[in-house]
């Protein structure tokens, strides 16, 4: 697509930078460019293929530092490019699918059900096999995508696994929902799923039952682990905006070959192992696994990996480190973590200090591997154990664009977490 101006054609992406520019310079700017750079973004962000690793933490820069321009056009001042994307809006509650425009890195083609209709959950009650209409079980196992919210607040236990089926959305905002003590979400070998404004928590197993998974199948499924949020071959998934604490297993595991994921504005706390990223040292398929893991507090109560990874790509930027007491980062079979403009805030036991662990390799090994902190802020004490090449191409290509500044991290994830969400005012 060409930009017809004063005569020349120039690309999308020249009219942006040149638009950005006369921001930047006090230029006035034409309301009818100003109208048709709102319509470009959109589809200059959503008609490219997906991305090597690299440009998209490229991309993740750029849109950290779009928003640090803080236009008032764009912006309500958060510095958080997801926050600030959608939260300004006191009409958000009828644009709720604008939301689906504003996921950033690897996730960021996680659409959810935005083509789809609203389906409104109204019944908290639950059936495996045979869910009613109105339950969140029914909603989210349907062929056609939705976006699902809820009349009200609610308690949902669940009996068995939330099978999900693929474009769907579970939207909380405007009421307070918690899916707890029982078996949780499940998003097995399914794609564009987004989960947001949720509390997820005291996860339990399930399993040794029949659950349905579609509107014409239904199979036996096995114990469970009792993980949060169970992401088993599934693709284009954003969490985002939910609480976790106290599951059995983790808060949030994607494994066998899970990919294009953004973990984000998470509040996590009470848990020994928060998040793990690849299934097994020998399952070579997570090889191709891409997480972003942004603007999350890791908060009071939690032990070890957020994240622990294994082979793939991570990009960990700006989130706030306040407690652990074993580590914060590690991994194992050789992953690439790219950690930016994040703090980390270490415990007081001397044995802790330490951010990073590379789990079942010796320094021989894991010397090798392409571990990196950018612009990371290390308080009372912590440290991060790089490896490998610096400068490899398995990083950003530009390091020039880098993370919101560290010392912003607070402010950024402020609002980590499920949010109160109230009709006719900003989120």
């Amino acid at each position: 697509m060409k930009v017809m101006m004063g005569g020349s054609t120039i690309t999308p992406i020249e009219f942006l930078i040149l638009i950005a520019d006369q921001a930047v310079m006090e230029i006035p700017i034409p309301l009818s460019f100003m109208l048709l750079f709102l319509l470009l973004v959109p589809s200059c962000i959503c008609s490219s293929p997906l991305q090597d690793p690299e440009l998209v933490v490229e991309d993740v820069q750029k849109s950290i530092n779009a928003s640090r321009r803080n236009l008032a056009f764009l912006s309500c001042g958060t510095g958080n490019p997801i926050d600030d994307c959608w939260r300004c809006d006191a009409n958000w509650e009828n644009n709720r699918k604008n939301l689906a425009e504003c996921s950033i890195g690897f996730g960021k083609r996680a659409i959810g059900g935005r083509d789809g209709k609203i389906y409104v959950v109204t019944d908290p009650g639950d059936h495996p096999v045979n869910p009613k209409p109105g339950t969140l079980r029914y909603g989210v196992i349907q062929e056609e995508p939705l976006w699902i919210i809820f009349k009200r607040d609610m308690v949902i236990r669940l009996k068995e696994e939330l099978m999900m089926n693929s474009f769907k959305t579970i939207d909380g905002r405007g009421a307070t929902v918690h899916i707890a003590g029982g078996p949780c979400i499940t998003i097995q070998y399914v794609t564009n799923i987004i989960i947001h404004g949720i509390n997820i928590h005291d996860c339990k197993q399930g399993g040794n039952a029949y659950v349905r998974d579609s509107p014409t199948h239904y199979g036996w499924r096995t114990l469970s682990d009792g993980d949060g949020i169970s992401i088993f071959g599934g693709s284009h998934v954003w969490v985002d905006h939910c609480s976790l604490s106290n599951c059995r297993d983790g808060l949030i595991d994607a494994i066998h070959g899970s990919t294009a994921i953004t973990i984000s504005n998470n509040y996590m706390t009470h848990h020994n192992k928060v998040m793990l990223l690849g299934h097994s040292d020998t399952f070579t398929r997570d090889k191709n696994m891409q997480v972003t893991i942004a603007f999350n507090h890791f908060g009071e109560g939690l032990v070890q990996r957020m994240p622990r990874c294994r082979y793939g790509y991570f990009h960990v930027v700006n989130n706030d480190y306040t407690h652990w007491k074993m580590y914060a980062i590690g991994g194992s079979a050789a992953p690439t973590i790219n950690s930016q403009g994040n703090r980390f805030l270490a415990p007081n036991d001397h044995t802790f200090k330490e951010v990073t662990k590379r789990e079942n390799s010796a320094q021989s090994k894991w010397k090798n591997w392409n571990w990196r902190s950018t612009g990371d802020l290390m308080l009372n004490g912590a440290f991060f154990t790089a490896s490998g090449a610096g400068a490899s191409s398995s990083y950003a290509r530009a390091s020039s664009l880098a993370a919101k500044p560290s010392s912003l991290v607070s402010s950024i994830t402020a609002s980590a977490g499920s949010l109160r969400c109230r009709k006719g005012s900003r989120c």
